[in-house]
Order: C-alpha cells, then structure tokens, then sequence
C-alpha cells in the first residue's frame, strides 16, 4: 500500500509537471513552435545525457532494437511538434486532452506491433474515447479550430506510436536513458535547420519561460518514471488525467479560458472510459 501510494503522488507530481510545461509554452508568446520544440529538448537532452553519465552506463545502441528507436524517435517528435502547435492554437485544456489520448492509440498499435492481443473492454474503451475526442474536435466546417484539434489529435497519435516503440525496444535490451537521448538528440537535429531559417529574438524573460518548460518537463518525466518504478501502470494510469484538470485551472486562472459545453462532455467521456479500464484492471488484480 505505501509503494501505490508513493505511485499515485508521484503519478501526480508528473501530471503537475507536464501541465506546468503546457502552460509555459504557452506562455512563451509568438514564437514559432519549432523554435520552442527546440529549446524543450535541447534542454531534455542534457538532462538525459548527465542521467547517463551519474549511472555510468554505456551509449550503445544495438541492431536488434536500432529501428525501434528509430521509429520511436520520429512519431515522438512530429507528435510533440503537433501537441505544440495545439497548445498555441487551443484551450490548454483540450490539447491536454487530446494528447492524453495516447494510450487508446497504443491499444491499437500495440496489436500489429507487440503482437498483444486488446481485451474486449479495451477495445470498446477505445471506441469510445474516440467518440469523446469528437466533442472536442467538433468536425464542422464551422469550427474555426477543426485543424489545429486535428492536429493535436495527431498529437496524441504520435504520442502513442511513440510509446509502442519505446516498450518494444526496452523488451529488447534498450535502456531507458539512451531512448531518451536519441530521442531529445533526433528532436533537436529536426527542428533545428526550421528554428534557424525561421527564429524570432525571444527575450530574456521569454528565454526563462522556455527553460521552465523544460524544467516543468523534465520533473514531470522523472516522476512518472519513478511513478512506475513504486507501481504498475493499470493501478496508476487512471491518475495521470489530473493533468487535464491542471490544465484548465491554468487555462481558467491566467488565460481566462473557459472549456465549451461540448470539450466538457468530451473529458467527462474519455476519462470516465479511462476508470472504467482501470477499475476493470484493480479487480482482475484482486
């Protein structure tokens, strides 16, 4: 019981984090979103390469598991790049909430890359977590935001991808810190040749803004690390929604956002699916 606990707060911490990161890009102002990818995993990278170094592993990348990281890296990238984009374009909330799809999307991934076979209830969770993210997209012509909500959706696409690959290539002998500087490396070398043909001075405070980004990122990857490390992922997934309800408080508190009837009813959908999974989960444990 302490070990779930010592989960759920550090489940908790890292919703915090991630939406801290969400709203300090936003934040950030008129800056082109390669500029701002670049500099949140710029900023990534050192931390993972220091991680490396203080546990003394190798750098080693084996062809057993060579493209796993390859593929993780590009559907890591393009999603954050498109979940970026939707932070500026969108309530904080809904881009939250469209990215927080991921795990539906690796449900369906994981079928023809894990070779693991969806539960019904997942399968049916899934269907309608989809049916939830229509009432954020609200696909009418009228929708003066239907492509930067698609392209948050897409977000959330890669995000998943990015997470299939990432448990294959750990199953194959992969560590945890190389994947992520591969990934931070990748992510730096793509959006650097955009952020040089297309950069806008940031000020200093802008620069701050952007390196507290990367801080709110990175205590929020280090304590959904060590989330997983107390508790396994079906006893703590349920949890990580909070970070949709730290995303509106900032959306409501500093941008005066407030979330649509129907983005509403599309929270109130995928996260009740998400429990219903997780409660499915603690009673087949039990």
């Amino acid at each position: 019981m302490k070990d779930n606990l010592k989960g759920i707060i550090c489940i908790i911490i890292a919703a915090a984090g991630f939406s801290l990161m969400t709203f300090f890009v936003r934040l950030s102002g008129d800056i082109p979103t390669m500029q701002k990818a670049f500099f949140r995993n710029a900023f990534a990278l050192v931390i993972a390469i220091i991680t490396l170094l203080v546990k003394r592993q190798k750098f080693e990348i084996k062809k057993e598991f060579g493209a796993d990281i390859f593929f993780r890296c590009l559907f890591g990238t393009t999603g954050l790049i498109a979940n970026f984009y939707a932070i500026d374009k969108l309530a904080l909330a809904d881009a939250n909430m469209l990215n927080k799809l991921s795990p539906f999307f690796a449900i369906i991934l994981s079928i023809p890359l894990l070779k693991e076979k969806p539960s019904k209830t997942d399968v049916i969770a899934t269907i309608i977590a989809f049916a939830g993210a229509l009432f954020i997209i609200r696909p009418t012509p009228q929708n003066m935001v239907l492509v930067p909500s698609l392209i948050g959706l897409y977000g959330g696409f890669g995000a998943g991808c990015a997470y299939a690959f990432v448990r294959r290539a750990t199953k194959k002998g992969a560590a945890t810190p190389v994947i992520v500087i591969c990934f931070s490396l990748f992510s730096c070398m793509l959006t650097l040749p955009f952020m040089i043909f297309n950069y806008v001075h940031m000020t200093p405070v802008q620069l701050l803004i952007l390196v507290a980004a990367g801080l709110s990122a990175a205590v929020g990857q280090f304590a959904i690390t060590s989330a997983y490390k107390f508790a396994p992922a079906k006893k703590l997934s349920v949890f990580d929604y909070i970070q949709v309800l730290f995303a509106a408080a900032w959306g409501i508190i500093f941008f005066q956002e407030t979330p649509t009837l129907l983005s509403i009813i599309g929270y109130v959908i995928i996260i009740g699916v998400a429990v219903i999974r997780w409660e499915k989960a603690r009673r087949e444990e039990k």
